[in-house]
């Protein structure tokens, strides 16, 4: 028996097959990313330790999980899955715990599109191709990543505006990347309760998801408490094409300039580090470019930097000092020396770097602190659909 993970991104479609082993433990059997859509898609998978890449005509997300589900089926491992699951980017109000994904709850999450634009309808063509091609029967679960934020203090959720706005409109902050930051937290004490060191255990630990989508969670025994992202995913950190934190009435000024259409175009798709350095989102290319003096690449990075740095300096505070500051994402897990870099010249608060370079990160993960650091600092890779088929599972079980 076997579980489907889907993971839609905003501009790929990531996907894990898992094996349902003696008690109850997962085992990846397949893992690939759909991305780069056009006439040469780039489709990667792993097998076996064996790595497969190959070009081919895909245009969306739906396209890409019928191609997903296609070389399942061809390769005989379509006919085992007992259930999918899918990561669902926004949950609002209603939505605090994985659901069975039916015509009703469909709907329901078609209305939260507007919070999440980027994510959510591709989510949905996602559900849609594995509903058509699977049928109706087989079990379609959704998992959120604003559960994990559910239950953020009142002091931390609501927004300082008029209290009938979250009555009345939902108006307060969610959360997002959850997903990631439960598998990092929970990741982090299966590397270091595993590494044969003393230590006490880790009870609060500041954890950062850093891709194109960027944010930054506070865990107080393993409680979240604090997270940048708000009422959308375009709050807080700096991301590749999102502002993160910006003026309320930068926003009321420029809807005298332009309309909502535009404007949301501007703060989904030309902004963060693609309007800063206004050549390039890849934090790869930018570096490179910061590397040859490009004065809009060295902007772009050190304000991505500087806005990390306050955000976890901000979370030092809230938690009354840390244990761990944990990276994960794809611009941790590519960049080690970037996040060294964040995280320079705090030995203030108890935190000491070793020199780091870019190196690639394993499985296990790479410590960036030094022995003698008060605050532990890894980058751990995020395996999402691992959180996701563990959930899967729980709820099928539970049926």
């Amino acid at each position: 028996m076997t579980i489907l993970v889907f993971n839609s991104g905003s501009s790929s479609l990531k996907f894990q097959l898992f094996d349902i082993l003696d008690k109850q433990q997962l085992q990846s059997l397949v893992r690939g990313k759909v991305s780069a859509w056009g006439a040469q898609a780039h489709c990667v998978w792993t097998m076996a330790g064996v790595d497969h890449n190959v070009n081919d005509v895909i245009h969306n997300h739906q396209q890409a999980a019928e191609w997903i589900m296609l070389r399942l089926r061809d390769l005989d491992l379509a006919r085992s899955i007992i259930a999918v699951g899918h990561r669902i980017v926004h949950g609002g109000d209603e939505f605090s715990a994985p659901v069975h994904l039916t015509d009703a709850v469909i709907n329901a999450l078609e209305s939260l599109n507007p919070l999440a634009p980027l994510h959510n309808p591709l989510a949905l063509q996602v559900i849609r191709a594995s509903q058509s091609f699977f049928g109706i029967a087989l079990p379609q679960i959704a998992v959120f990543d604003t559960a994990f934020f559910h239950h953020l203090p009142d002091h931390a959720r609501y927004y300082a505006v008029p209290t009938q706005w979250a009555r009345d409109y939902g108006i307060k902050r969610y959360g997002f990347h959850g997903i990631a930051h439960r598998a990092l937290y929970e990741r982090f004490h299966d590397v270091t309760d595993g590494d044969g060191k003393p230590r006490r255990k880790a009870r609060r630990i500041i954890t950062l998801q850093l891709g194109q989508g960027c944010s930054i969670a506070a865990i107080q025994d393993g409680v979240a408490i604090e997270t940048s992202m708000g009422f959308t995913p375009l709050e807080g950190l700096i991301m590749g094409t999102r502002p993160g934190d910006i003026d309320a009435g930068v926003l009321l000024h420029l809807m005298t300039r332009m309309n909502s259409d535009t404007l949301t175009e501007g703060l989904y798709q030309q902004s963060g580090l693609l309007g800063l350095s206004g050549v390039s989102a890849n934090m790869g290319e930018l570096l490179t470019l910061e590397a040859q003096n490009h004065a809009g690449a060295i902007h772009a990075v050190t304000a991505f930097c500087h806005r990390v740095r306050k955000y976890i300096g901000a979370y030092l505070v809230v938690l009354g000092g840390a244990d761990a500051v944990i990276f994960g994402g794809g611009i941790s897990e590519n960049f080690p020396a970037l996040c060294a870099r964040i995280c320079k010249d705090m030995e203030w608060c108890g935190l000491e770097i070793n020199g780091i370079n870019d190196t690639s990160v394993v499985n296990g993960g790479l410590c960036l602190s030094t022995l003698n650091s008060k605050i532990a600092a890894y980058i751990i890779p995020v395996n999402e659909e691992l959180v996701i088929a563990q959930e899967v599972r729980f709820f099928v079980n539970r049926a």
